[in-house]
């Protein structure tokens, strides 16, 4: 094999993308441009990822199908950033399919985690819970464990549910420090300041307060009538009235 391009997808994997250009900027063959255009989405730079992965996929062979299906992989996941939703997803479901006819099954969880986090941004949460209970991450990378823990979280974050949500951030962490990746570290650090910034704000009579994900959790599971301005509902008959 190559070794620039082995060199260069290693540096990606370890979250270094110019580390990745260096050894293949220069290079216009399909595996390089497949390459760039991962670099490229790493830092940010969307528009042009997208152009080179698809350069990349074209110039593959017909037998390149794994190579093919890792450029639609990472284009759903340019797509997924991007939150351009009117991506295909059936390119996704095609490139999990080539994973597994050929045994890659780190490729094949990444799809599938692409796959939930869309779930996730077209709010069909029960699907999304429902798919990451069959994820199998016995042997996953510590990226790919990392990143089906922040899942996890989101998920928790949308129920409402405070603990959860810190245990699965507590998992995230973990698996990111095994993985040395310090933009996922980052990533995760920002994820976790959901659970200490406001989250909602009470109004009790003429007060009104802010509160945590913890606290709106407590408040809704108390014995007080709840109006909830988000999703409308009143769940619970009163003792004293409160808004939130």
């Amino acid at each position: 094999m190559d070794s620039s391009i082995t060199a260069a997808g290693r540096a990606l994997r370890a979250g270094d993308p110019l580390g990745a250009l260096q050894r293949v900027a220069l290079r216009d063959d399909p595996a390089a441009l497949a390459l760039r255009g991962i670099a490229m989405a790493q830092l940010g730079e969307l528009a042009r990822a997208r152009g080179l992965l698809r350069r990349a996929a074209r110039g593959f062979g017909p037998r390149e199908t794994v190579e093919r299906a890792r450029c639609q992989t990472a284009e759903a996941e340019v797509a997924l950033a991007a939150r351009d939703l009117a991506w295909p997803a059936r390119a996704l479901a095609e490139a999990m399919r080539t994973f597994a006819a050929h045994g890659d099954r780190e490729n094949q969880l990444h799809a599938r985690l692409l796959q939930i986090r869309r779930l996730l941004l077209l709010g069909r949460i029960d699907e999304a819970e429902g798919a990451c209970a069959t994820l199998a991450l016995g042997d996953a990378p510590a990226r790919l464990a990392a990143i089906a823990a922040l899942v996890t979280f989101e998920i928790a974050l949308r129920r409402g549910r405070a603990e959860p949500a810190r245990a699965a951030l507590a998992r995230a962490r973990q698996s990111s420090a095994r993985s040395g990746i310090d933009a996922l570290d980052a990533e995760i650090e920002q994820a976790g300041r959901a659970l200490v910034l406001p989250a909602a704000r009470l109004g009790v009579g003429s007060e009104a307060r802010a509160l945590t994900l913890a606290e709106v959790e407590a408040v809704l599971t108390s014995r007080d009538l709840v109006v909830d301005g988000c999703r409308r509902t009143a769940p619970r008959l009163p003792s004293r009235g409160r808004s939130w």
